[in-house]
């Protein structure tokens, strides 16, 4: 949640081709029209931080600990290096499989500069490559974002992580479905994504039938979720090791050491094969900057929040922005834990009111970065739905939902996540209960 708001969406591509178009043109690159330098030092930062993958892992995961290995009495590390533990075997193996990281991560990073050609122009016909004045701009917050980008691969875009998206994502398609049945003449319908991470929600929304339209203010999100989408020739094309860069909990060494291969579908040949589907796009831009406009009133069929409301530092302003550009009749379906991003770390000037006029300034917002931030209960949260004139229709707790959880680790962390959909209501029903 560190990069700066962003006014403009940087849009992916709209398919609104004709069918035998759009399996073509799954997923379009991020526009090239970037002119703020503040967003253009994320970008790079976000794309150097791919790049440096390889030399921050390698020392943090495997030189660090050859080092503390060797610092040991020699009788101790002379033990542990012979079977059964093989421990300076276990390093070189984990090197090999940052190296297996690393392919995936350049793969990202190349395919990226490429969507910013117009701001980082190669030599020629060349290889993309970073251009000198950015090489080695990112921080560790950006090399480690990078890492838990490519953990994240697991849940989204593996075989074995079906069973994650099921429970988060089933819920919230099975609703939409029903969604088709009560608005036939709204088909297709258009759905809102925001923090939509590395797209597996909207492509599937696509799948389905859906006018699917994800939001991410992550640039280590949008670059990956372009390059799976667009980048990858074939399904399986990458491996991946989620679980080498800690090496604690681990059952047994060949689990701490096992791959997954990326992406466990070839997203253009899946949506080829289907006799029809809808249209997907990316925005990048701050939920609460983009989505307030006027040009985004009443624009959506449903908004589908995943693992999202807790990023809010203002929950209020989430729902308002929601409420905002539904349609009437409209419907929020939400999942997830409320794990509030910004507890004990309010944004803005640490929760102060700039300007002493205790007012909330709409017309000159920096979105999620307004300074002030609470943190509800689960049925808290219920009640200021309510209170912000939404109709609860349905709620479920205490679903299990877990996250990049590996299923063989000594340490086992699922959320109790809360389900729920509520309508906006239609302006008739509005104006009966005034």
């Amino acid at each position: 949640m560190s990069a700066p708001a962003m006014n403009h969406p940087q849009d992916v591509l709209v398919n609104e081709q004709p069918r035998e178009e759009s399996a073509r043109d799954t997923w379009g690159g991020i526009e090239e029209n970037i002119e703020d330098p503040e967003e253009i030092r994320v970008i790079f930062c976000a794309l150097d931080s791919f790049f440096q993958y390889s030399k921050v892992a390698h020392f943090n995961v495997t030189h660090l600990r050859r080092q503390s290995f060797y610092a040991l009495p020699q009788a101790h590390w002379k033990m542990l290096s012979e079977p059964p533990f093989n421990f300076l075997d276990t390093l070189e193996k984990t090197d090999d499989a940052i190296d297996s990281n690393t392919e995936f991560a350049l793969a990202i990073a190349k395919f990226g500069l490429q969507s910013f050609e117009m701001i980082a122009p190669g030599p020629g016909n060349s290889e993309p490559q970073m251009p000198r004045e950015w090489a080695g701009v990112a921080k560790h917050a950006d090399t480690d974002k990078a890492r838990s980008t490519i953990r994240q691969f697991y849940r989204d875009w593996t075989v074995a992580g079906a069973d994650e998206r099921e429970r988060c994502y089933g819920p919230v398609l099975r609703a939409l479905e029903k969604e088709k049945e009560k608005w036939p003449e709204r088909k297709p319908l258009k759905v809102l994504v925001p923090g939509a991470g590395l797209g597996r929600l909207v492509f599937e929304l696509c799948a389905a039938g859906f006018v699917a339209e994800g939001n991410e203010i992550s640039y280590h999100q949008l670059l990956a979720s372009s390059y799976i989408l667009n980048g990858c020739s074939s399904a399986n094309q990458h491996t991946i090791y989620p679980w080498i860069h800690t090496f604690s909990n681990h059952i047994t060494r060949a689990n701490h050491l096992r791959s997954y291969t990326v992406p466990d579908i070839h997203p253009a040949s899946t949506l080829a094969n289907l006799p029809s589907v809808g249209s997907m796009s990316m925005c990048a831009a701050d939920f609460l900057c983009l989505y307030a406009d006027d040009d985004h009133k009443d624009t959506y069929d449903a908004v589908a929040s995943v693992f999202f409301l807790d990023t809010a530092p203002n929950l209020i302003r989430y729902l308002e922005v929601i409420r905002h550009c539904l349609r009437p009749g409209g419907v929020l379906i939400n999942l997830g834990p409320l794990l509030w991003h910004f507890e004990n770390n309010a944004p803005g000037n640490h929760g102060h009111d700039d300007d002493g006029d205790g007012e909330h300034d709409y017309n000159n917002s920096s979105g999620i970065a307004d300074p002030g931030s609470f943190e509800l209960s689960d049925d808290e949260v219920m009640a200021l739905v309510q209170k912000l004139g939404f109709v609860v229709e349905w709620r479920q707790t205490g679903i299990e939902a877990p996250y990049i959880r590996d299923r063989e680790s000594l340490l086992q962390t699922t959320y109790k996540a809360s389900a729920w959909i509520a309508r906006k209501p239609l302006e008739t029903e509005v104006e009966g209960n005034q």
